[in-house]
């Protein structure tokens, strides 16, 4: 039994060896132009647009691959920089539990959108691409099968044409000749049915793929947006924090004004109201700083706390610095009010934005 396994592949080997080398002085004829060959536009055309599908899908799931890549490492840098933070919280700053919850939370937003990136766009791109491999090694036998066809077909005629006639020979020659188109029209068939679908079918596979991509990507940064804004609250209140146990240094000069203003209290002296419109104003003289930001007229120092009664008044606190600024329109300013902005909010901030009025006997001009 071994023996004639052995044979058997023997005879195989043999056979494709006759084959190839059947096939070569075929192709070697054709290109000679000694024998023609069989041609056809259209399955040539499906080819190449089953090859440029190829290539464009390949690109894109390269590409993909390597958005996903970025994606984990850019999770990775944002836990490392959120393990930062959360090393160098005290435990008795503003918020520190709200700090912990919203680095988690932000590491399972990145987690959620790269699992989802994996799961809807790479991987029905590899499904997609997976398909490809057995078409094309399909096309490559349809070649084959192509070269034998005509091989068979020009060894049929040249027997036909010979001086001799041998009929055995002409039967086999056109029974080889049919074998080897039946095997040629099959395979031809079904992959003439099969590229132009394939092709087709690029259009919802690039719609599928990016919108899954936009819209995880956008849910992704709504969600980030607001674990970021929330995070960006915590900070300011921990400045607020720092700001308010740091303190307003009172100075000698300023010392003395409160014993005086407490001794004309206790004298009877009311702390002033808030003028009315109708009324004028108390005003206060004192040298101007020299070098202020743009657009300020003068400073003063709130003597008195105000509390604001309305939106677009300043709150003050006996000791606040207030950067006087001009009105844009004159006839708005109401007598014994000044418009302006608090010196802590310009130092920390460098702009002008959070501004209101204020009562002018309040404060007094330094």
């Amino acid at each position: 039994m071994a023996e004639v396994g052995k044979g058997v592949n023997a005879g195989k080997l043999a056979s494709n060896v006759q084959k190839r080398i059947t096939r070569a002085q075929e192709k070697v004829m054709q290109k000679l132009g000694k024998a023609d060959e069989t041609k056809d536009t259209a399955f040539e055309e499906g080819v190449a647009n089953f090859n440029k599908q190829l290539a464009d899908g390949t690109k894109l799931q390269k590409d993909l691959k390597a958005y996903v890549v970025a994606v984990k490492t850019m999770h990775e840098c944002s836990k490392r920089l959120h393990d930062c933070l959360a090393e160098m919280y005290d435990p008795e700053w503003f918020g520190k539990e709200e700090v912990d919850s919203i680095a988690e939370d932000t590491d399972l937003l990145w987690q959620d959108f790269h699992q989802k990136l994996t799961d809807n766009a790479l991987t029905s791109m590899d499904t997609y691409l997976a398909q490809f491999p057995d078409i094309k090694t399909r096309i490559a036998k349809r070649d084959r099968k192509l070269v034998d066809f005509d091989s068979a077909r020009h060894h049929f005629a040249s027997i036909q044409k010979g001086k001799k006639k041998d009929e055995a020979k002409i039967a086999k020659a056109e029974e080889e000749l049919g074998k080897a188109q039946k095997v040629f029209e099959e395979i031809n068939y079904d992959l003439q049915e099969e590229l132009p679908t394939l092709w087709n079918s690029r259009v919802g596979v690039y719609v599928n793929t990016f919108q899954s991509v936009a819209g995880l990507e956008e849910k992704f940064h709504r969600d980030m947006g607001k674990l970021n804004q929330n995070l960006s609250d915590v900070m300011t209140k921990l400045d607020e924090q720092r700001l308010a146990k740091k303190g307003v240094k009172t100075t000698s000069t300023e010392k003395s004004e409160e014993a005086a203003n407490h001794s004309l209290s206790e004298s009877g002296s009311d702390v002033p109201k808030s003028p009315q419109k109708n009324e004028a104003p108390t005003v206060t003289n004192g040298s101007s700083d020299a070098e202020l930001p743009p657009s300020v007229l003068y400073k003063v120092k709130a003597m008195h706390d105000y509390g604001a009664t309305d939106s677009d008044e300043l709150d003050l606190k006996a000791g606040d610095i207030v950067l006087v600024l001009p009105f844009a329109n004159p006839d708005e300013q109401d007598d014994g009010w000044l418009l302006g902005v608090k010196e802590s909010h310009w130092l920390q901030n460098k702009n002008l934005l959070v501004k209101g009025v204020f009562p002018e006997n309040f404060t007094q001009k330094l």
